[in-house]
């Protein structure tokens, strides 16, 4: 893979100012990394880098270190720093954080309700999952947009904050999973589950369908191992 030639999503340039210091940096090589466009095993050059986003190696080298830190970026002696495989440890772990937080999030909305703009926002995620159903980068998206909705609109955002910083493994999996090992179809009628017991005001049956949605991934871990062996790590 040519990490030149990578593009950035949405409207900024790779050369522009506000791709140029290390938090951006660092942002953009954790959702490639996330999503995959940085694979597993793939090596990461400070020079290389730092042309691409028009900078110096200093604020490259900080997100790196990062990276590292997040256990996305392994550094090896002599021959530099790679894209970590996918560790199926973390991923259980963060399955087990947003699990607990996210059955938490939809405990509050069924229970207090959400108003009508998170509805709204809920309802139009899985309008664009059906439409991104065979593009597994946006569908992921649209996926975040609807747990985050639930999340915003009980005023839970710092919950959310916290979801996003533990799932980068839990990412990567579902990444790999779509559409073959976990037909898309099933995830959209799981979200409307989520939303169907939470307009029903049905705590109980929120928690549980929420509970059934985030346990996919691990379902799906054994065959992952078999298919992809050469990018995950047990």
């Amino acid at each position: 893979m040519d990490i030149h030639r990578l593009p950035v999503t949405g409207p900024t340039s790779i050369a522009s100012p506000e791709l140029r210091g290390s938090g951006a940096i660092y942002a953009v090589l954790r959702r490639e990394i996330a999503h995959l466009r940085l694979r597993p095993g793939e090596r990461l050059s400070e020079n290389e880098l730092a042309e691409r986003f028009g900078t110096s190696r200093m604020p490259v080298r900080e997100a790196l270190i990062r990276l590292v830190d997040d256990g996305l970026i392994q550094v090896l002696p002599q021959r530099g720093s790679f894209v970590s495989k996918i560790s199926l440890a973390a991923m259980r772990q963060a399955r087990f954080v947003r699990e607990a937080l996210e059955q938490a999030v939809v405990r509050q909305a069924a229970r207090d309700g959400l108003p009508e703009s998170a509805v709204e926002r809920c309802q139009l995620a899985i309008r664009a999952q059906i439409k991104t159903a065979q593009d597994p980068e946006n569908f992921i998206v649209q996926d975040d947009l609807f747990h985050r909705a639930i999340a915003e609109g009980v005023g839970l955002d710092g919950v959310w904050a916290i979801i996003e910083r533990e799932k980068v493994q839990f990412d990567r999996v579902r990444i790999l999973s779509l559409p073959s090992a976990t037909p898309v179809s099933v995830l959209i009628g799981q979200h409307q589950a989520i939303l169907d017991a939470i307009l029903a005001r049905d705590v109980t049956s929120a928690v549980a369908a929420m509970g059934h949605h985030l346990q996919e991934v691990l379902a799906i871990a054994d065959n992952l191992l078999q298919q992809h062996a050469e990018l995950i790590q047990d």
